[in-house]
C-alpha cells in the first residue's frame, strides 16, 4: 500500500451535524499529501508547554483544528505505483472512507489545495472557479516545478467532488503584504514588468501560521508583535513580520534566494552565472541544476543531512565544519538585517526540521546576539519536545521560540474561513 492514513477520531456520527472537516490536499509531480482536519475542535498537539508558556497568555483562536486522518501517496506515474493522479486521489478517497471519513460526509465542508505560486494575482485563499485555474495555469513559467502538479490536483478532486466548494491556498500570498522597496528588484521596470521579475517569497503558510503561534505563546495578539520566523529545513527561508503582515522574506522570484539550503546556493552574485556559462562553457540548464541541486550543504560538502553533518564535525572533519559554518553566518546575516528592517523585534522562532530538531544549529545562529537583546538558554535549548516552547533565557528581552510548524492546519484555516464568511 503507498498510502499510510493515521486515524485520530472515532467514525461518523449518524446525528446531522454542520460541515466543519476540510480535506487538505498537496499534490506534487510524483506524489499527493492530504490530511483531514475537523475544524470545529481545537488541536491538543499545537498548546504552548505549561513549563515555557507566559503566564496568562492566551490562544486567540490560533489553535482550532483537530486532524482526523493524514497520509501520503507516493510514486504516482512510476514502477510499483498508481497510474495518475487520479487514480492517487482514489485511493486517498478509499483510505478515508475505509475509516468512516468519506468524500461523501455532510461533514466535509470544503477541500483547501496548496498552490505554491499565485504571482500577484493571488493574495489569499481563493474559491477555485474554472477562471482561477486558467490563472493557476498562466503562473507555470514562475513555477514549473510546482504549479501543474497542483493544477492537476485541482482538476482531478473537481471531478470527485464538484458540488463541493474547493480553495487555493496560495504559498506567496503572505508575503503580498511586502512593500514595493522589498518585494522588487533593481532593473528596468519595464522588463520586469513585462516576465513578472519581482520577490515573491514562499513558505508563506508556514510563516503565517508561526507567526501567529509564536504570539500566542507571548500571550499577544500578532497585531502587537514583531517577529522573526527561520523556516529551516532542506529548503529555507527567513521572514521579517511586522504586526501580523510581512515587510520581507529572503526567497524571492524563486526558492534559490536567500539563505544556504540542503542543496541551493541561496544567496551569489548573479555574474557567476555569467561567468559558468562563457569561462566554463556551462549551458543554462546545466548552472540551473547546479544552483538548485548541487548546490547548498551537499555542495559544500557532500551531505545536506544535518544529523551526518555533526557527526563528522564531532570527528573533526574540515569540510563539514566550514559547510557549518557558512550556513550560519549567512543564517546570523539575515538575522541582523532583518532586526534593522523591523526596528523592534520581539521574537526570533525556528520552526521545520532543522529549525525544530538542531539545538546546535538555533545556538550558533544567535551566539554573540545578546547586544540586539537576545539571549538562549542552554538548558531550554537542548531539551527535545515537539509543542512550541520559549528557548531564550529569562532576561532575554527578544523572546526565542521553536514553533513546530503545521502548515495543512493553515491552509486548512484558511479555506474552511472562505467558505464560513
Amino acid at each position: 500500500m503507498n498510502a499510510q492514513i493515521n486515524v485520530n477520531a472515532a467514525k461518523e456520527t449518524p446525528t446531522p451535524v454542520t460541515a466543519s472537516r476540510v480535506l487538505v490536499l498537496n499534490s506534487g509531480s510524483s506524489s499527493v499529501k492530504y490530511q483531514l482536519l475537523d475544524m470545529a475542535h481545537p488541536s491538543p498537539t499545537s498548546r504552548p508547554s505549561p513549563a515555557t508558556a507566559i503566564k496568562g497568555a492566551t490562544r486567540h483562536g490560533d489553535n482550532s483544528g483537530t486532524r482526523l486522518a493524514s497520509g501520503i501517496v507516493e510514486r504516482i506515474g512510476e514502477e510499483g505505483g498508481v497510474a495518475d493522479h487520479a487514480a492517487a486521489l482514489k485511493q486517498v478517497a478509499d483510505e478515508l472512507a475505509s475509516q468512516g471519513l468519506g468524500l461523501d460526509s455532510p461533514q466535509l465542508a470544503v477541500v483547501g489545495h496548496r498552490v505554491v505560486h499565485g504571482g500577484t494575482r493571488f493574495t489569499g485563499p481563493t474559491l477555485i472557479t474554472d477562471e482561477v485555474v486558467a490563472e493557476i495555469e498562466k503562473l507555470v513559467p514562475l513555477a514549473p516545478l510546482h504549479n501543474p502538479a497542483n493544477v492537476t490536483g485541482i482538476k482531478v478532486a473537481r471531478d470527485l467532488r464538484p458540488d463541493l466548494p474547493q480553495v487555493a491556498v496560495f504559498d506567496t500570498a503572505f508575503h503580498a503584504t511586502m512593500p514595493e522597496a522589498a518585494a522588487r528588484y533593481a532593473i528596468d521596470r519595464a522588463t520586469a514588468d513585462r516576465h513578472g521579475v519581482r520577490r515573491y517569497g514562499f513558505h508563506g503558510t508556514s510563516h503565517a501560521y508561526v507567526s501567529r503561534a509564536t504570539a500566542a505563546l507571548l500571550g499577544k495578539d500578532p497585531s502587537e508583535v514583531n517577529v522573526i520566523v527561520l523556516h529551516l529545513g532542506n529548503g529555507a527561508s527567513a521572514c521579517a513580520i511586522e504586526a501580523g503582515r510581512c515587510v520581507d522574506t529572503s526567497m524571492g522570484l524563486t526558492p534559490l534566494e536567500g539563505l544556504v539550503m540542503g542543496t541551493r546556493s541561496g544567496d551569489i552574485d548573479p555574474a557567476v552565472i555569467f561567468h559558468l556559462a562563457r569561462v566554463g562553457g556551462m549551458p543554462v540548464e546545466e548552472i540551473d541544476t547546479l544552483l538548485n541541486k548541487r548546490s547548498g550543504l551537499l555542495g559544500l560538502c557532500g551531505d545536506n543531512d544535518f544529523r551526518e553533518i555533526g557527526r563528522r564535525m564531532a570527528e573533526g572533519d574540515a569540510e563539514a565544519q566550514l559547510a557549518f559554518d557558512i550556513y550560519i553566518h549567512r543564517l546570523r546575516k539575515y538575522v541582523g538585517a532583518y532586526a534593522a528592517v523591523l526596528g523592534r523585534v520581539d521574537a526570533i522562532a525556528f520552526t521545520a526540521g532543522v529549525g525544530e530538531n538542531s539545538p546546535a544549529v538555533r545556538e550558533a545562529a544567535l551566539r554573540g546576539l545578546e547586544p540586539l537583546g537576545i539571549e538562549i538558554d542552554a538548558v531550554r535549548n537542548a531539551l527535545r519536545a515537539g509543542n512550541a516552547r520559549l528557548v531564550s533565557a529569562d532576561g532575554s528581552r527578544v523572546a526565542v521560540a521553536v514553533v513546530p510548524t503545521n502548515e495543512e492546519l493553515e491552509i486548512a484555516r484558511g479555506a474552511y474561513s472562505l467558505v464560513r464568511a
